[in-house]
């Protein structure tokens, strides 16, 4: 067996355990090693009967003296009870599939069990427990592993999938220098990947997990690292003069606010400077992050350089095409759209006077960093949104010109635990303030039993001549999750507003599908749109007053903050109501940090803490690999010492390229998929 064969290898795994396993992201055996417990069960001491108590899990030891099925022992549910006893009492052992049990316990036989002690009638009893003969392979003792559950696989048949693996895992070699592994005392692979299935004790545990979240933020940091050494060696940029930025400003409509002034500053100073600028301008949607790269866009044409504006949707990218257009009417500025879906012919002309210089400033999507794609002199990158590109997208972009000043620009709230980790090479900006007369959205809360309150005030917004967002967890109904879909939600919606106009926008649908229902939608065509969370990057719809977010426990706290921030573009007052499907006190938790704040990144901080980044940074659209066991909040003593170490392994050998680095190499390049190209 190799870690590279796939989970089928292993007894007892057939294709409906495989696709069970698959669904969680376990397809070979390496990925069953590193699907760790969430927790573990502590058995090593077997409790006499006498102390067995109701409420908690004990494990128990005795000889079953009486073995009764409570009806007709053929039929596959007739209960089975047994009685066991030890040297100080008795228990009643229940299984209710009794007939396939029928072989399994036989009387003046010595076995244990482990499980929940309930009381019934008076007597103790436990139902359903996990139970093995004293001595067998699959004994209940010792500190046994917890596992998230899977569909159709018991955490009896995952220990010994685990333990069928773990043969493989004692024979993996150290892949670290002994420098490394001596420097920070780390456990060997093989000893940290037994002990963090099945420990001995508590201190094989820690050193394990030591080991294991070490070697893992040891891989995110060298990866990003790797990443962001490869961005410029040379570090002059185009520099730019900002003296005209005042030209522009006179000409707007409003003031900037305190935010942005600040931020403006420090841009000024980036783009002035010999250095080219590589900075972050984060902003709560609405805070007017546009306006400034519009001021720096100004600044690089007045200098007699081109800007580049990428947006990761064509709607998105068509939205900020016109609102350019707006904004510099009235000066001697051209800009030119670029984006996939456009005829040959059109895009020809465009790219002619993108390579002449007729063309200042350039928005599209990604289909502007393809080749072919040729600038006269790229002074500045601006790009939107950045968390939906891939850093290799960025850099692609970036490349076009000779050191151009970069600036990312995202409204979504990122914590600056986080920032700094996912943005270390660029300097960051927040604007924290909101333009005045801008209304706050009213945020409420309710539950399925208000859905009438909910549906009475779409009605009132639709009658006043609004729109309203309905946004669903799910696509379509699923048995392994608790909550209405979108396309339940759609019918319901329908029936209840049979003379309105409704429509139904999900991930599913092609690009030109969605494109065309959410211009629809911004044109006034859709009285109502539900939705999965694919609108939580979208085009402004001045006319949308209303964001309901059906089972709002399903959404993180910065995802709902985002999907709120999708009303509230116009001058009527907006509402988001929250509707909560199942009750719980973290979800009510959440609810109120909601109704009570409007701070995105007082919002992200809380999920961070509430829920931790693997869930709220948990996929690769984000930015950030997912993780297995490393936590780079919770982990942040061991993350800072990843990064150490990263940076002498960089600094050893730039590249990986030898052999001491070469499964470096592999999990760098595992972890981040097509985010990174590691040079050969």
């Amino acid at each position: 067996m190799y870690l590279t064969d796939p989970v089928t290898i292993l007894k007892g795994v057939g294709p409906k355990k495989a696709e069970a396993l698959r669904q969680h992201g376990i397809e070979t055996l390496e990925d069953l090693a590193q699907f760790f417990p969430k927790d573990y069960e502590d058995r090593r001491k077997i409790t006499p009967l006498t102390q067995v108590r109701p409420g908690r899990a004990f494990l128990v030891k005795g000889t079953v003296v009486s073995r009764r099925y409570s009806g007709n022992p053929y039929h596959r549910k007739t209960p089975l009870s047994l009685l066991l006893q030890d040297e100080s009492g008795m228990i009643e052992i229940v299984y209710f599939n009794g007939r396939y049990l029928a072989g399994a316990f036989q009387i003046d036989q010595e076995f244990l069990f482990y499980g929940n002690v309930t009381e019934n009638r008076g007597r103790l009893q436990m139902i359903h427990p996990e139970s093995c003969r004293e001595g067998s392979e699959e004994d209940v003792r010792g500190v046994l592993p917890v596992y998230s559950a899977i569909k159709g696989i018991s955490q009896k048949e995952m220990r010994r999938f685990q333990r069928s693996a773990a043969e493989l895992t004692a024979r993996i070699p150290e892949w670290l220098p002994e420098h490394i592994v001596q420097s920070y005392r780390l456990a060997s692979p093989a000893y940290a990947l037994s002990n963090i299935h099945f420990p001995e004790d508590r201190h094989h545990l820690l050193v394990s997990r030591f080991r294991l979240i070490f070697d893992e933020l040891l891989t995110l940091q060298t990866g990003l690292l790797y990443m962001k050494q490869g961005i410029r060696e040379d570090h002059s940029g185009v520099r730019i003069e900002v003296g005209k930025a005042e030209d522009f400003l006179r000409r707007l409509p409003f003031s900037l606010t305190e935010g942005q002034r600040r931020v403006w500053g420090e841009i000024a100073s980036d783009l002035s400077s010999e250095q080219a600028m590589n900075r972050l301008v984060q902003g709560d949607v609405g805070s007017g992050k546009t306006v400034i790269a519009e001021i720096a866009m100004y600044c690089a044409a007045c200098s007699g350089y081109q800007s580049a504006m990428m947006a990761p949707t064509e709607i998105l990218a068509k939205q900020h095409y016109k609102n350019l257009q707006k904004a510099f009417e009235g000066f001697d500025l051209s800009v030119d759209l670029l984006c996939g879906s456009m005829a040959a012919s059109e895009k020809q002309e465009v790219l002619g006077r993108l390579a002449d210089g007729s063309t200042d400033i350039l928005v599209g999507t990604h289909a502007v960093i393809q080749p072919g794609v040729t600038f006269s002199g790229l002074g500045l990158v601006v790009t939107d949104e950045q968390h939906r590109f891939g850093v290799e997208q960025r850099h692609r972009l970036s490349g076009k010109g000779e050191n151009p000043n970069v600036m990312v620009m995202t409204a979504t709230p990122i914590p600056r635990t986080l920032a700094v980790i996912l943005y270390g090479e660029l300097d960051i900006s927040v604007i924290d303030t909101m333009p005045a007369g801008r209304k706050p959205i009213r945020t409420l809360a309710f539950n399925m039993k208000e859905m009438k309150r909910v549906l009475k005030g779409m009605t009132q917004e639709i009658e006043k001549g609004h729109q309203v967002y309905v946004v669903a967890p799910l696509i379509e109904e699923s048995e392994a999750m608790d909550a209405l879909s979108a396309e339940e939600i759609y019918e319901k919606m329908c029936k209840h507003f049979p003379n309105r106009r409704v429509a139904l926008i999900h991930g599913r649908l092609p690009q030109q599908e969605k494109d065309a229902l959410m211009e629809s939608f911004h044109d006034g065509n859709i009285d109502i749109l539900v939705a999965t969370v694919v609108i939580e990057i979208g085009i402004d719809v001045a006319n949308a007053t209303m964001m309901v977010i059906m089972n709002c426990e399903r959404f993180g706290l910065a995802q709902m903050h985002q999907l709120r921030g999708r009303v509230g573009r116009g001058d009527a007052q907006s509402y988001c109501c929250l509707v909560m499907g199942n009750e719980s006190e973290v979800a009510s938790k959440r609810m109120e940090i909601m109704v009570h704040s409007g701070d995105g990144f007082r919002i992200a901080e809380e999920d961070l803490r509430l829920r931790g980044p693997g869930e709220i940074f948990g996929t690769r659209q984000h930015g950030l690999p997912e993780m297995h066991i490393g936590d780079i909040v919770r982990h942040g003593d061991v993350l800072e010492k990843a990064k150490q170490a990263a940076a002498d392994i960089l600094s050893e050998d730039a590249a990986l390229q030898g052999a001491d680095f070469a499964e470096l190499r592999r999990r760098v390049e595992r972890m981040f998929g097509e985010d990174i190209k590691l040079e050969l």
